[in-house]
């Protein structure tokens, strides 16, 4: 008998060869399979650590979600008192989108495979729960929602239609709602 391979990072490089078959062939593309090859892990390897491929999804979107998460935690303007909530959000926005398309895609991808896999839900759930919640600290918790149904709306906007993110039109609509205009 063999000897068991050591490999702590295995499951992270399980994770992020998901999001790299999904960004390369979108979530059709997805198996344990294909993550096995792309991750160079023997394909038990995958099944071990996700006995199915929502396991697999969760895990990948929940990973995805961290991305805005660092790009609000570099930033750290949303909790200032003082900063202009809806130009610092339509800065966040931007700084995202002209990110790593990948990320931000799979992100969009995975939550929009929520509809069809209640697996995901919850994890979908988690991005808008969370930052609405952190919006709520600014303003109330309608205007929060409202603000996060917003960001969702411009971003899959930008994503679809190839059109460029406009910062100054984004800064006026978050204006807008936040009854600035």
């Amino acid at each position: 008998m063999r000897p068991r391979r050591h490999d702590p990072e295995r499951r992270q490089r399980i994770i992020d060869a998901a999001i790299q078959v999904v960004g390369d062939k979108g979530l059709a593309g997805l198996s344990h399979r294909s993550v096995a090859a792309e991750a160079d892990v023997p394909l038990g390897s995958t099944t071990y650590h996700f006995a199915t491929l929502d396991e697999l999804m969760v895990a990948a979107l929940r990973q995805a979600n961290e991305g805005f998460a660092k790009v609000i935690a570099s930033r750290g303007g949303l909790t200032d008192p003082g900063t202009d909530l809806a130009a610092e959000l339509a800065g966040l926005m931007g700084e995202w989108l002209a990110g790593d398309r990948t990320g931000v895609e799979l992100e969009y991808e995975l939550y929009l495979a929520a509809l069809r896999r209640p697996a995901l839900r919850p994890v979908a759930a988690e991005w808008s729960r969370d930052l609405a919640a952190l919006l709520a600290r600014r303003t109330d918790p309608v205007t929060a929602r409202a603000l996060v149904a917003v960001l969702d709306g411009i971003c899959l906007q930008v994503l679809l239609t190839g059109v460029p993110y406009d910062e100054g039109y984004a800064r006026e609509v978050l204006g807008r709602v936040l009854g600035e205009g």
